[in-house]
């Protein structure tokens, strides 16, 4: 399972690395991903959630920690 925030749907995106003579590599920008806990239906789940989508979701109430 490829990890995406529970939030946001923030994922894993490719870019390049450029040195300073412009020879480009591959390379990738990962967010910072958490795993918490939540209750759903009311079971626990564990679900993976990226900082900035941990901050909001606790502020509007989508998130319930355990």
């Amino acid at each position: 399972m490829a990890k995406e925030c529970y939030v946001t749907g923030k994922k894993t995106v490719s870019g390049n690395n450029r040195s300073h003579s412009l020879h480009t590599t591959k390379r990738q920008f990962k967010p910072n991903f958490q795993k918490i806990k939540i209750e759903e239906d009311g079971k626990v789940k564990t679900v993976v959630v990226s900082a900035r989508g941990l901050k909001s979701g606790l502020k509007s109430g989508k998130l319930n920690r355990v």
